[in-house]
């Protein structure tokens, strides 16, 4: 469809802004910041995701770092091995470009009034776990394990300091979380790959007696897939 007439199918349903920064984060990484007028005064939850244009109508969906109510989204985006369309957009994509995004969406969000805070995943689960930790107060009880696949893939975290971390080959999410052993009475955040949160739904749900209610679970991917929602 010619630009003229699928621009404003696009307004109707996406917002235009432009890249700001576009800088390593991370080895694997980049923190991209996007500004215009139509990202201010948006009601943003911390952990929600946005659904990014990365190519022609090809759209990738990805946890926000940072919300600035001024008019700002921060997103990191993870350069993946096998090189889809969004790995090769979160390389390439170069301050002063133009970008459409979905409005913020998600049910995978903070629970501020939890008594306790547990959060385990991997890399991609990290951001949407940067943006709840910087929401909770330094009085908060914070637990929980991030893997990756070194040291130099970590987020700078908030309360970094109260998490286990884990360096992919040398153990499994399930088996720091038996190790952990959170007692049940707050709220758990469980995202990455599919069958990982699974199984670590499990060991808390089974082993450790948290009421299924208590465990909040995003499956960001599978082996074999793209993504998913």
């Amino acid at each position: 469809m010619p630009a003229a007439l699928l621009n404003p199918v696009l307004d109707l349903v996406t917002l235009r802004s432009t890249v700001t920064l576009a800088e390593p984060i991370t080895a694997r990484m980049r923190r991209l910041r996007v500004e215009s007028e139509q990202l201010a005064g948006l009601d943003v939850r911390p952990g929600q995701q946005v659904r990014v244009l990365v190519s022609g109508l090809t759209l990738r969906t990805y946890s926000l770092w940072r919300y600035d109510p001024s008019g700002a989204v921060e997103l990191c985006v993870l350069d993946h091995s096998e090189g889809g369309p969004g790995a090769v957009w979160g390389r390439s994509v170069q301050v002063g470009e133009q970008v459409r995004l979905r409005r913020p969406e998600g049910t995978f969000t903070l629970r501020a009034d939890a008594a306790h805070h547990v959060f385990v995943g991997e890399e991609t689960a990290s951001v949407a776990f940067g943006a709840m930790l910087e929401a909770l107060p330094d009085q908060a009880r914070i637990t929980g394990c991030v893997e990756t696949e070194s040291a130099a893939d970590r987020l700078p975290l908030r309360h970094a300091d109260r998490l286990d971390w884990l360096t992919r080959g040398g153990g499994s999410l399930p088996d720091e979380i038996r190790k952990l052993a959170p007692e049940p009475g707050g709220i758990a955040y469980v995202a990455g790959e599919a069958r990982t949160v699974q199984s670590v739904r499990q060991v808390l749900v089974r082993e450790l007696g948290w009421d299924r209610r208590s465990v909040l679970t995003k499956p960001f991917w599978a082996p074999g897939k793209r993504g998913l929602e």
